[in-house]
């Protein structure tokens, strides 16, 4: 019998009704999703949209959703938004050992690293939202809620929370439901054309996949806004800019014309802003506004003391080269870097707060929260320890720290160099402890004397004869005596050392050596002025410094 009849079109239409509640599709076409046997006069039944294009449509809400989060976070909580306040719970919940795996193992691309990570896992769970809410209404967008909820769990964990911030995730999460609604909505359109309705199956198949292309570009165009005026922080950019640093009432002493031995393949002797390692926890640039930076000194004080940013380029400025290294560089690792810095004294702004008896510890702040612990007298003594302002003849770049930062010889970053410094609190270690202290790393955190090879690289070939060796040492605020080369745990050789710029920077050294043809193994250690060589002892970064003679092998070819 022909199916012809309006009595069965209704009844197929029914059929077709019910196809979601069948669970026997066969793949993500969805061929055979409550497909019936063919009656003779039926035409073909149009092919049935997938689970596939339901994650994709789930992928889709929420990047649309993270994208109006962002976007809403750059006009009215610049300080704070969805994304990097999970971004920062998420680093704050990782166990010590595992950063110190995605730093050796990322280095400065620790971030975009994490970025991607989130990123994936974000869309699994989207993709599996999108799935859910084909299935059933609702189910999905409870999925969306649920990344709101915990997105204003982490934002409650930010030292910038506030009120607005608190309602964005909410807002984010609310636009990706409603779009994976809209974006299932009309893959069930598509899914329930009436099989013998070709025009009608086309038709909603366009309007599914052009809704998903625009939705999509949408998104991606809200992320690039949202990147522009979040990332860079186009008025605090501008406000750099419009910056001229003062001249320097105490200039860097010039460098020594032989600091530099010229051996090809070195690293400068000052690294360049934009080759400068960066370390930290912001998962975006804090964008500090120079004209409302306020830092304060409170705590254990005779008198608490306000800075701004007009009164502080109005103090005589020191300026200083100075190399400052992360804890978490390994031993012959490139986490360390050396620049010239502008600024001025802790030691004469901690004067004027004139610090309590019983006070041995500053616990400084960033403008994000981060915190970080640094023994009073070297904030005190006479070594040059900066609030910076300036980085190799420039105003701070946003990413080191701008407007201002803290720079002290001597100490890992971790315990000392803090960036967009925003308070000193003078207190003591027994009542105060910063960001890593509790995460396992020690309190003080002085610098290890270390040495590295830069030139010959690890395995890379060399010709026979004369081989030039060379690299960096540096024993911060204490100097470096001389370095010393062994090859295949030979006797140690003493190479040229270069005058170094002051005792708070890396000294460059070389040696050449007479090799023929086959493998090398080579080794290098500092010795400091006080006579004390670096600790051969092989240990790992935490809790207080890497140890250990760098190695590298040498391949000699004739």
């Amino acid at each position: 019998m022909g199916c012809t009849g309006a009595g069965d079109r209704q009844r197929t239409y029914a059929e077709v009704v019910k196809i979601p509640r069948q669970e026997h599709g066969t793949d993500d076409d969805g061929a055979g999703l409550g497909e019936r046997p063919e009656s003779p006069g039926r035409q073909p039944a149009v092919p049935r949209a997938g689970a596939g294009r339901a994650a994709a449509a789930g992928i889709v809400a929420a990047a649309g959703g993270v994208a109006a989060g962002e976007l809403l976070a750059g006009f009215i909580s610049p300080s704070l938004s969805p994304l990097t306040a999970v971004g920062g719970a998420v680093i704050d919940a990782v166990p010590p050992g595992v950063k110190d795996w995605a730093i050796s193992l990322f280095g400065t691309a620790d971030k975009a690293a994490l970025l991607t990570g989130m990123a994936l896992g974000i869309a699994v769970l989207a993709a599996f939202a999108g799935v859910l809410e084909r299935r059933r209404r609702f189910t999905g967008a409870a999925v969306m809620g649920i990344f709101g909820l915990a997105g204003t769990a982490a934002v409650l964990t930010r030292s910038q929370v506030t009120p607005v911030a608190l309602t964005l995730p909410l807002l984010a999460a609310a636009v990706a439901a409603l779009l994976l609604r809209f974006l299932v909505r009309r893959l069930q359109e598509w899914e329930t054309a009436a099989p013998g309705d070709s025009a009608a199956a086309a038709g909603s198949r366009r309007n599914f996949l052009q809704t998903l292309a625009i939705t999509a570009a949408a998104t991606a165009l809200g992320g690039v806004l949202a990147g522009i005026w979040r990332g860079a922080a186009l008025a605090v950019s501008e406000a750099r800019a419009r910056i001229v640093l003062p001249a320097p009432a105490s200039p860097a002493p010039p460098i020594p014309a032989a600091a530099e031995p010229g051996v090809a393949g070195m690293p400068p002797l000052v690294t360049p802003n934009p080759d400068f390692y960066r370390i930290d926890t912001a998962l975006s640039v804090p964008a500090v506004n120079p004209d409302t930076w306020v830092l304060k000194v409170t705590g254990m004080v005779a008198r608490e003391v306000q800075l701004s940013f007009a009164d502080l380029l109005a103090k005589p400025l020191t300026e200083r080269h100075v190399s400052i290294a992360c804890v978490s560089n390994d031993v012959g690792g490139d986490l360390i870097g050396n620049a010239r810095w502008l600024g001025w004294p802790v030691r004469e702004l901690l004067a004027l707060a004139v610090p309590q008896q019983g006070a041995d510890m500053v616990l400084s702040r960033s403008s994000d929260g981060w915190t970080a612990g640094t023994p009073l007298e070297v904030l005190t003594d006479n070594r040059d320890a900066l609030l910076a302002v300036g980085m190799n003849g420039e105003p701070l770049p946003l990413e080191h720290g701008f407007p201002v930062r803290l720079i002290v010889p001597g100490l890992y970053g971790y315990v000392s160099a803090t960036k967009w410094v925003t308070e000193l609190k003078v207190t003591r270690f027994a009542d105060d402890a910063g960001y890593w202290t509790p995460r396992g790393w020690s309190a003080r955190g002085p610098i290890k004397t270390s040495s590295r090879i830069d030139v010959p690289r690890s395995g890379r070939p060399v010709s026979a004869g004369t081989v030039v060796l060379a690299g960096v040492a540096w024993a911060q605020h204490t100097g470096i005596r001389k370095v010393e080369l062994r090859i295949n745990r030979g006797p140690w050789q003493e190479a040229e050392l270069a005058p170094g710029i002051s005792l708070d920077t890396w000294y460059q050294w070389k040696l050449g050596v007479d090799l023929t043809p086959g493998q090398y193994e080579v080794q290098v250690r500092a010795t400091d002025l006080n006579g004390q060589p670096q600790d051969e002892t092989s240990r790992p970064p935490a809790p207080d410094g890497a140890t250990g003679f760098h190695t590298v092998r040498v391949d000699v070819k004739s």
